[in-house]
């Protein structure tokens, strides 16, 4: 029954890879709508655990699966961040200059 709790860190795990594709690729779009997507597997993953726990084996993949994403969601703010600058300036009406 717990293996159902690791089927949402791995599809969490997947939405994140995909958020950072869709971050390298630049397409900001698809990043917001795959955080949203994370939210909801989040969202029911703890609904989930409320009733289940994970034997030492699954906690050990939790940690692993966990990790990954980590590192998923660093990188994805890495490449954010000259993108959410260049959306302050737009809506502080400022312009910058492309070179």
């Amino acid at each position: 029954m717990s293996s159902n709790l690791i089927q949402y860190y791995e599809a969490i795990e997947r939405a994140s890879q995909d958020m950072l594709e869709a971050a390298r690729n630049g397409n900001w779009d698809s990043v917001v709508k795959l955080e949203g997507a994370c939210a909801l597997l989040i969202s029911q993953l703890k609904h989930a655990a409320a009733s289940r726990s994970l034997d030492s084996t699954e906690k050990q993949l939790k940690s692993r699966i966990m990790q990954r994403i980590l590192v998923n969601d660093a990188e994805v703010r890495v490449l954010a961040e000259p993108w959410l600058e260049g959306l302050d300036d737009l809506l502080a009406g400022r312009t910058t200059t492309m070179h």
